[in-house]
């Protein structure tokens, strides 16, 4: 009998508590729901204070109060994980109050947003250019911040995942048979990325790619494109010359090599 009375009182309470709630939302004493707007901040309530901040600014924006109000209204759209939201607050901020006392922290913020809106690798990656771009501005603005350190961890993380996200890409044109496509993009990514933890790999793919290109192509055409195998050959065992590829490395070295010997035959054969 008692927990049915607790219960009773608690949906009362929250009955209560919502019809307040509504009440304020349409009231139009705007030093009260500036009060409240506040104090749900402060609790972590931050869809209520955001939608009493949406309100109020507008009334406040010229005052002395408004960098506050809007620098709390960004706060509660990061609280919620409303990163893109927030990120636009952020944004909104900077540009408004670049010097302010919460300068450094949005700054900071506003890459984070972006940061937590980058996907995996294999997706598009606008915002993890956008979180390195933020972050970058961040370190160049604030070098002396206590986030400094956490910026440049967090920096590299994405930079990488770029590096990783070019590979994929490189590699997919590799694995569907497209090897002039994949040459293109091996060979930027290798000029982009030059100290990637995937350059034996993909400088493998890019003399992969050759080979193949030139295995399918039509005779007239192969003679030029198996030499340009052999010379990415040089250039690959040069720099690997103890490579986890070397038996694929020295297969492509035999069937090209054999290739151009018997182009070199018949060349001599049809000029006789």
């Amino acid at each position: 009998m008692r927990f049915r009375i607790y219960i009773v009182l608690i949906i009362l309470v929250l009955v209560s508590s919502c019809g307040e709630y509504e009440k304020l939302l349409k009231s139009t004493d705007y030093e009260l729901k500036k009060t409240k707007a506040k104090e749900y901040y402060e609790a972590s309530q931050y869809v209520k204070a955001t939608e009493l901040f949406t309100q109020i600014i507008p009334r406040f924006r010229a005052t002395e109060e408004a960098e506050e109000l809007i620098w709390m209204n960004a706060k509660s759209f990061y609280g919620m994980k409303d990163y893109i939201m927030a990120g636009s607050n952020f944004n909104s901020f900077n540009e408004q109050y670049p010097y302010g006392k919460h300068s450094e922290e949005a700054y900071f913020l506003k890459a984070m947003c972006d940061y937590s809106l980058a996907p995996r690798p294999e997706l598009d990656q606008d915002n993890t250019r956008n979180a390195i771009e933020g972050f970058t501005i961040f370190l160049n603005k604030f070098p002396a911040s206590s986030n400094v350190e956490e910026a440049k961890k967090l920096l590299k993380e994405l930079e990488e995942r770029l590096v990783e996200k070019s590979y994929l890409s490189a590699k997919l044109y590799h694995d569907m048979g497209q090897y002039k496509a994949a040459v293109v993009a091996l060979n930027n990514s290798l000029k982009e990325y030059s100290d990637t933890k995937y350059r034996e790999e993909m400088m493998f793919l890019k003399l992969n790619s050759l080979f193949l290109y030139a295995e399918k192509s039509l005779f007239i055409r192969q003679k030029e494109r198996y030499q340009a195998t052999l010379d990415d050959y040089y250039s690959f065992m040069e720099e690997f010359p103890e490579s986890t590829y070397s038996k694929d490395v020295k297969r492509i070295f035999q069937s090209t090599s054999k290739f151009l010997k018997l182009g070199t035959v018949e060349t001599e054969v049809n000029n006789q």
